[in-house]
């Protein structure tokens, strides 16, 4: 289920905060609106009621989100055995049958000659023959569709390819009824010579719940933590660290001696050892690269896992381009708008008096 407004971006934490008052952020925000003061007591009485509703609503919001969550949880039970025959076929597990192959492409039978099919179906022939050669499941699944997908391909270097090729499958898991709201990604691998985990996993803490500071900014759930795993590598393979050796020289012998030392490198496995959060909420390089964590959880469970198959073939890569551009399309217009409304200064509106005449638009 992918809700647009769903928040998986990290907020800021901590940091200098005004003075503590008995009012929630909200209705000190009223206050700080050109002209609030303006207004007559009793219409100020009358607003702070519409804001006491307003906080009503985003309660009720909140529960709605988190029937949401139990929703997501109960179809994920759905899904699964699409999920997990989506797994044995990939792995070779299982071979479908005739009938669960059958995909008729209607453009690709017209672009195809009389002639080429021909051929196509001459070369399916010799292929189908030579059954010793056959590749088992699909090969590098996972792996291509890391690397068709531009979020997940930044992540990804040269030495993490060959042990992704052993990935079998990624699922997620929703928080149990009662539990805090939560969800977990896991990554199966076969048996492989870099590591002895046959899942590593990510979870993501959740909050579904308007802030006490500025409970009027709440707009869905939001991740607010994720904790990784301990990769059990095998000794040499661990593709986190590089070793590193340099040569010491002793200030009173004048010997020389070799040491080696283990320095952080770039991996797509790092993405199991996150970082925290400062705790005043300052280090805006954390907070980004929190924010980049927590998109990319985000994006793995709405999107690359329940459409897996539409990211290995690229067309759901097509369908995530046109989304690009329509956004695109529609904050040039934004700015457009801005650009306009600059050069026309109506002066400072003060609701103690009639308020000009509306314009009419269209609607």
């Amino acid at each position: 289920m992918d809700r647009k407004n769903e928040k998986s971006e990290a907020k800021g934490k901590g940091g200098n905060k005004p003075p503590q008052s008995d009012k929630p952020e909200g209705f000190l925000q009223v206050e700080r609106t050109a002209n609030f003061q303006l207004l007559p007591k009793i219409v100020k009485r009358r607003v702070y009621a519409l804001k006491r509703l307003q906080l009503q609503s985003a309660n009720i919001e909140a529960k709605f989100y988190e029937e949401v969550h139990e929703l997501e949880r109960k179809y994920a039970g759905l899904y699964q055995p699409i999920f997990d025959k989506r797994r044995d076929i990939v792995a070779g597990a299982i071979e479908p049958t005739d009938e669960e192959c059958e995909w008729q492409s209607d453009r690709e039978e017209e672009e195809l000659a009389e002639d080429l099919q021909k051929k196509a179906a001459l070369e399916e022939k010799q292929a189908d023959s030579a059954g010793a050669d056959d590749p088992k499941g699909v090969p590098e699944f996972w792996l291509t569709i890391f690397k068709r997908v531009d979020m997940l391909a930044e992540m990804l270097q040269e030495h993490d390819e060959p042990i992704l090729k052993h990935l079998q499958d990624i699922t997620v898991k929703f928080s149990e009824p009662g539990q805090p709201m939560s969800f977990t990604l896991e990554f199966h691998f076969e048996q492989n010579s870099y590591f002895s985990n046959t899942v590593l996993t990510k979870v993501y803490k959740m909050k579904s719940e308007p802030d006490a500071e500025d409970p009027f900014s709440f707009e869905g759930p939001e991740i607010i933590d994720c904790e990784g795993c301990k990769i059990d590598w095998q000794k040499g393979k661990d593709v986190t660290v590089r070793i590193v050796k340099k040569k010491q020289k002793h200030k009173g012998r004048g010997t020389v001696r070799t040491v080696t030392k283990e320095v952080p490198q770039d991996s797509f496995f790092n993405f199991f050892s996150p970082v925290k959060a400062s705790p005043d909420g300052m280090d805006e390089d954390l907070d980004l690269t929190l924010a980049t964590d927590f998109e990319i959880g985000h994006f793995f469970r709405e999107r690359v896992i329940p459409r897996a198959v539409l990211y290995f073939t690229g067309e759901a890569l097509e369908d995530d381009e046109s989304f690009e551009e329509e956004d695109l399309e529609e904050g040039e217009e934004e700015e457009d708008l801005d650009e306009e409304g600059e050069e026309e200064d109506e002066g400072e509106f003060d609701p103690t008096k009639d308020p000009p005449p509306a314009e009419c638009k269209q609607q």
